[in-house]
């Protein structure tokens, strides 16, 4: 059985989706102004605080990954490497979350 190859249209250009994320617009939550451009340590504090991130550690973690896709070639190697270790801190946090607390078990009502 042979493969054939679809005809790329003009809305679907090599290289069209590279910078998805300038489209993107958000009303969620928002970190205090300059969070991003403060050391490893405090941007994970601000970003795991409950009025930045409701949902949990998790969510902190995307808003991270989403600023740095969000700068692109534009950010600082060095700006990078302290974001990617604020991620690391809070990927700690959240494993230690996850293995510290009790796990939650299901419980069956009186059987009929």
């Amino acid at each position: 059985m042979a493969t054939h190859r679809t005809k790329r249209t003009s809305s679907h250009k090599a290289g069209s989706n590279k910078r998805w994320v300038s489209g993107v617009k958000t009303v969620s939550t928002f970190p205090p102004r300059d969070t991003f451009n403060k050391d490893a340590e405090t941007v994970a504090r601000t970003m795991a605080s409950k009025k930045v991130s409701p949902k949990g550690i998790g969510s902190g973690i995307r808003m991270i990954q989403y600023f740095i896709n969000r700068a692109g070639k534009s950010l600082p190697a060095a700006r990078k490497r302290e974001l990617e270790k604020a991620k690391r801190i809070l990927q700690e946090r959240q494993r230690r979350q996850q293995t510290h607390s009790p796990a939650r078990r299901k419980t069956r009502g009186p059987s009929a």
